[in-house]
Order: C-alpha cells, then structure tokens, then sequence
C-alpha cells in the first residue's frame, strides 16, 4: 500500500456515537451479532476506562511510531484514533506526551495492538487508552504508514468514520453504515436485560427465564442426590 493521508473522511451520525457509548461494549457486540470485538487482548490502561467516538485510523510500521504523529493533526473532536502495525509490534507507541496531544484536540481516546508506557501519568490524566502491551521501549519515527485508510483487527476491518465503543469490557467496532440499526438492537437488548435483572432479583431462576431445562434434560445431564454421611 502506498503511503497516504486521508483527510477528513465521513464520520457517524455523532447522536448515533452517543447512544452506542450509553449501552456499553458488551451490549453493543452482542446487539451487532456478537460482530465487532477487535479481540479479547485489548486492555484499558486504568480501571473503569470507557469512551465512544469515530474511529481515526493509523498504519505504523512495527517499531517505529511516525504515524501516530501525523494521525494526531487529524483528529477531530470526538475521534479515537485506531492504531495498528504492519506486523506485530510490543514497544510503547504513545506514553503521556502523545495523550497530552490527543486531549488538547479533544479526541476521545487511543486504542493500540501495540505497548504504551507512562501509564501512571495516563491514569492520573483520564485519558481512554487501549493496548495490548505495557513496555518501556521506546520507537522510532522514521518509516512511513498510512492514516485514515481499513486496517485489520483480529479479523475486523475498521474503516475510518466507524463507531468505537471502549470499556472494561474491550473494545468494539460498528461499521458506520450499520451504526444506528445496532442502536435499535442495542436498546431493545438493554431492556431485556433489566427485566431479566428484576427477575433475577426476586428469585427467578435463569433455568425456566431462559427456558434451559429443556436444553438440560436434551443432553441427558442427570440430578444425583449426594450419598448421605459422604465426605
């Protein structure tokens, strides 16, 4: 791929953003057909971390983090910016500098396949930050890559202008396209789920809720009573 800039390219509907960023990560994959999660190796940098925007993407060359500058000059209010590597890569891309940057043009967070470092300083700022490495090496910059073009995710293709929706539970993509059908989705499984909740919580059993008993005696899984006076 030859190196490129995409500039400005469409975005969610930001109502459509907001609304996904409401229901969470979890609700929203399984609201999209359990689509979208850019993998289970994705960690926030502190507890309690969440956030939703518009996918900004950047390519970097493994070690060497030149486009995560250049992506950041880009980035619009309420953008995350998507960060992944041509092949795989473990040093610290983005530390606290790199969010000082990120915060001042009001993106709304960082999701890296790679390291970051300065993480206390991260945690003390606030800053929504993703990765799957925590590592003090630092990079290089000095390879050229690519911003605002698909990149590849454990299997998903995150196109820029996509929704991002982050929090302890990972991290999920919505196609923009499809954004505001997984909306409707979303909430009708929210609703579900509080029903479910005050079940539960008078005493339900998730047994006959979900009609599993069935389910239970189809796989012949039978009921012993435990011999009397056994250990």
């Amino acid at each position: 791929m030859k190196p490129v800039v995409i500039m400005n390219p469409p975005r969610a509907d930001w109502s459509v953003v907001a609304a996904l960023g409401q229901l969470g990560a979890a609700t929203v994959c399984r609201a999209a057909g359990g689509t979208g999660l850019l993998g289970s190796s994705l960690r926030p940098a502190w507890p309690g971390a969440w956030t939703a925007g518009t996918a900004l993407t950047v390519l970097c060359q493994p070690g060497d983090n030149l486009m995560l500058h250049v992506a950041a000059e880009q980035a619009r209010p309420g953008d995350i910016l998507v960060l992944t590597t041509t092949a795989p890569s473990r040093e610290a891309f983005a530390g606290e500098l790199a969010v000082t940057e990120l915060a001042a043009r009001q993106a709304h967070g960082l999701v890296t396949t790679t390291g970051i470092r300065d993480v206390a300083a991260i945690t003390q700022a606030g800053f929504p930050v993703w990765s799957r490495y925590v590592s003090a090496q630092e990079t290089r910059k000095a390879a050229a890559g690519s911003v605002n073009v698909p990149v590849s995710i454990e299997d998903v293709v995150v196109v820029p202008g996509d929704v991002i929706v982050a929090d302890d539970d990972g991290v999920v993509c919505v196609p923009r396209q499809q954004a505001a059908q997984v909306v409707a989705a979303a909430r009708r499984r929210a609703r579900q789920e509080d029903e479910a909740r005050q079940a539960f919580a008078q005493g339900e059993l998730s047994l006959d809720r979900y009609g599993l008993r069935a389910v239970v005696q189809r796989l012949g899984i039978s009921y012993v009573s435990a011999a009397p006076g056994g250990s």
